[in-house]
């Protein structure tokens, strides 16, 4: 389809005392009401802003869908602030829908890395009463943070496996130089052990929670052996990917693997979430 062409503009959509959320939307222009998508970046739960999103979202914007690339709580402000404020973007953005000439039942969410994992498991708890704890201003339509669909690009679906993923690593003779402060990071977001395990989608799945599933991509680099490795600890002989998608689909979801060379995994990845996003949101 031809490129559509978009415009652009930052705003803040949350403040927690003098500190303001600010979200990038990039706006289509095209007719009729819009699917939308919120995107999540990546950093290991404690890096980055909106803006390293803004690859992927040119692509996306240029798909004809709604853009709105987030900042949040991380780093020391520890689990489970960034899904608070996730969850209050989705209900903000959908409170905004008349203004932005979106529909509202038609939102997803994209992330990247630990961005991945904090759109899974906000698309999966989208009514758990942590989450949502911030209200929307007084006046605001009664909406909830359900979404349509959700896209990751390899992330880091299971917080615990991956934190013992990297310290094995960094207990070799040699690390390879993945591990960087991989661990570190992990321990300045999560505080404990118990924390990852909670705050975990594949981990929610194995143990029989009763979540959301809303059709799912996993764009996978290889070889990534940050994010595509076997867990040890693993009920099932199968690296993250797999392991997590065969428990989605178990629990009645569906979930759909795609993998791309990881040299050309950026520039090849934002097409794909754009074509599965536009099929599943009727783009």
């Amino acid at each position: 389809m031809p490129r559509v062409t978009f415009t652009t503009e930052d705003r803040a959509y949350l403040r927690h005392g003098a500190r303001d959320l600010l979200v990038r939307l990039y706006r289509p222009a095209a007719p009729g009401k819009l699917p939308a998508v919120i995107d999540i970046h990546g950093g290991a739960w404690c890096n980055g802003d909106r803006m390293e999103c803004a690859t992927r979202d040119i692509v996306l914007a240029e798909a004809g869908l709604f853009v709105a690339a987030i900042d949040f709580r991380h780093g020391a402000d520890g689990y489970p602030a960034p899904l608070l404020d996730i969850n209050y973007a989705i209900r903000w953005l959908k409170s905004q829908a008349d203004e932005f000439g979106i529909d509202p039942a038609r939102i997803a969410l994209s992330g990247q890395s630990s961005g991945g994992h904090l759109a899974m498991l906000t698309a999966m708890r989208p009514d758990d009463t942590r989450y949502g704890a911030i209200p929307l201003p007084v006046g605001a339509p009664a909406v909830d943070a359900t979404v349509a669909a959700v896209a990751l690009t390899w992330p880091v679906i299971n917080p615990l496996g991956r934190y013992r993923h990297a310290l094995r690593a960094a207990d070799a003779p040699t690390p390879p130089a993945w591990v960087g402060d991989l661990p570190q990071r992990h321990d300045l977001f999560w505080k404990t052990e118990a924390a990852m395990e909670e705050g975990n989608p594949l981990l929610a799945l194995e143990r029989g929670e009763a979540v959301h599933t809303p059709p799912a991509l996993w764009i996978q680099g290889r070889p990534d052996p940050v994010h595509d490795y076997r867990d040890p600890d693993s009920p099932v002989p199968a690296n993250e990917p797999e392991r997590f998608a065969g428990a989605y689909r178990q629990a009645g979801g569906r979930c759909e693997l795609q993998y791309v060379a990881q040299a050309d995994r950026t520039s090849d990845s934002a097409p794909l979430v754009a074509r599965f996003l536009r099929a599943q949101l009727g783009a």
